[in-house]
């Protein structure tokens, strides 16, 4: 029991040795961590206050140093200032120099302008008497006038407007005819051929015949595969071959639309293997139009081959044999260009020959005359011009190029094959049933002439004779006399010009005549 005892005494004062000797120790860590935050906290106040006073130095050397730059910045603005002032000052005081020497000017030239309105006004003082005794005698000259005349001034007025139009109309009519025959031989062959080339590029009555191709269809159900569904069909041919496609009421045909006489057959040629094979759909519609266009181009190659070699005209470079290949398509008229521009090159060898002129060289220049026809849809300008400009881009004689570039001029500007040409070119235009017309056309034409010619004063009877081509009108003698025939037969063909559409040219002939008749008895 007392070991017991003191077993717990001799713990318990083990514990209370081991809490104070803990004790003892953290006072000495504590008393010595003290110490130490105290000389680490010493030691940065005084760097801090060593770098304090050094940031201050510098602040202090920094600003002197602003202090000196803006000084500097401030006298050099106040020199450039005061040099400105300077300046500025010597500008006003020459300005004031300049204003002291225009007031005195100003003030010697108002001077003499007072003593100038004086003698101005004293000058309109005179010229007004002077007017008054003016007017005074011309009307006492007028009343004398009138007393010797007895008529009034209105009646002189009128008969001298009267006697001057007929002086006038007179003079006008003889001066038209003077200047129509020295004009005749130079101005009218190129008028006419202006005429005649505008209404053959221009003509309304022949756009049909020349920009149209009818496909029959072997029944109406083909229309509506023709057209797809919601028009894709039709959509396809218009987007591959560039024409217009009409599919109307027209029984079992379709009518294709276009300028290009070239994508106008190809187009044809395509939509007729379309109906052909039946399998109408835009992917077969590319393939087909793409075959037929390779076609048609090799058509056209030896087309153009052919006819230079039938012509015997050689070494013609590519594109030109192209270009005269492809005026197979083209008409004028109802002329096919191709086998005009053939039937050109013989009849200018032809007449080369019998003028011992170089034949080949005529031909040639015969046989491509025409070939800008196949992009004068394309190309602004007459079709001679743009002609020759291809025959000169790829490398023809230059008198060939001429020949092409006048074959539509008169002889002043022409050479001698290019009047071959030129003569050559009427030859084969003129020739019966070469160039054909409608037959309503060519009747409407006939009553619209003579209908024109009745619709003018003193016009007795006329005739449109020689197919239209030339229409007389006999007027009568009492109401017409010649100079009057003169400007009839002007205003009549230019009332024809203006309303009526033709191709070549349209002679007029106003005919008046005297007869005198008795009986002998």
């Amino acid at each position: 029991m007392l070991n017991g005892s003191l077993s717990i005494l001799i713990i318990i004062a083990a514990g209370l040795c081991g809490a104070i000797f803990g004790y003892v120790l953290k006072q000495i860590f504590t008393t010595k961590k003290v110490k130490a935050s105290e000389s680490l906290a010493a030691r940065i106040v005084e760097e801090s206050k060593k770098e304090a006073e050094t940031i201050k130095k510098e602040a202090i050397l920094q600003a002197k140093e602003n202090l000196l730059k803006m000084k500097a910045d401030l006298d050099r603005e106040t020199k450039e200032v005061k040099a400105s002032l300077e300046s500025l000052e010597r500008r006003v005081r020459s300005k004031e120099e300049n204003l002291e020497k225009r007031v005195d000017t100003l003030a010697q030239k108002e001077a003499a302008i007072e003593g100038r309105e004086k003698t101005v006004n004293q000058k309109e003082q005179s010229v007004e008497e002077k007017h008054k005794k003016l007017d005074a005698l011309v009307e006492a000259q007028k009343e004398q006038l009138e007393r010797i005349a007895g008529i009034t001034p209105e009646e002189a007025k009128n008969i001298l407007i009267s006697s001057m139009e007929s002086d006038a109309k007179r003079d006008a009519a003889v001066l038209v005819r003077k200047i129509e025959e020295e004009a005749k031989l130079t101005a009218d062959r190129k008028s006419r051929e202006i005429i005649a080339y505008a209404i053959q590029r221009y003509a309304g009555d022949y756009v049909a015949e020349n920009t149209v191709s009818v496909v029959p269809l072997p029944s109406e159900e083909m229309k509506g595969r023709i057209i797809g569904r919601e028009g894709r069909n039709i959509r396809a041919i218009e987007a591959a071959t560039g024409i217009d496609l009409i599919v109307d009421d027209t029984p079992e045909a379709v009518v294709l639309s276009s300028f290009d006489p070239v994508r106008r057959e190809v187009a044809r040629i395509s939509l007729e293997r379309l109906i052909q094979d039946g399998r109408i759909h835009p992917g077969r519609i590319e393939d087909i139009v793409k075959k037929v266009e390779k076609e048609v181009d090799q058509i056209i190659r030896e087309t153009g081959e052919k006819a230079s070699f039938d012509c015997g005209v050689h070494d013609i470079h590519p594109e030109i044999i192209t270009m005269l290949g492809s005026l197979k398509y083209r008409t004028s008229y109802s002329q096919n260009v191709l086998q005009h521009s053939i039937d050109v090159a013989y009849l200018t060898g032809l007449m080369a020959a019998e003028l011992k002129m170089n034949i080949k060289e005529a031909k040639r220049a015969g046989l491509l005359h025409d070939i800008g026809k196949a992009v004068d849809h394309k190309i602004e300008g007459t079709h001679a011009a743009i002609g020759a400009d291809f025959a000169k881009r790829f490398g023809e004689n230059p008198r060939i190029v001429q020949a092409i570039a006048t074959h539509h001029d008169d002889g002043r500007n022409n050479t001698l094959l290019g009047v071959l040409v030129q003569a050559a070119d009427t030859l084969s235009a003129a020739r019966p049933g070469a160039r054909r017309e409608m037959l309503s056309t060519y009747v409407q034409r006939l009553e619209e002439l003579e209908k024109i010619a009745h619709s003018f004063n003193g016009v007795d009877k006329c005739f449109a004779i020689q197919a239209g081509r030339e229409i007389r009108i006999m007027v009568e003698n009492e109401k017409i006399s010649d100079n009057d025939a003169v400007m009839l037969c002007n205003d009549i063909i230019k009332k024809i010009e203006n309303e009526l559409t033709y191709p070549g040219q349209i002679k007029v002939t106003v005919i008046r005549e005297t007869r005198v008749s008795n009986f002998a008895k």
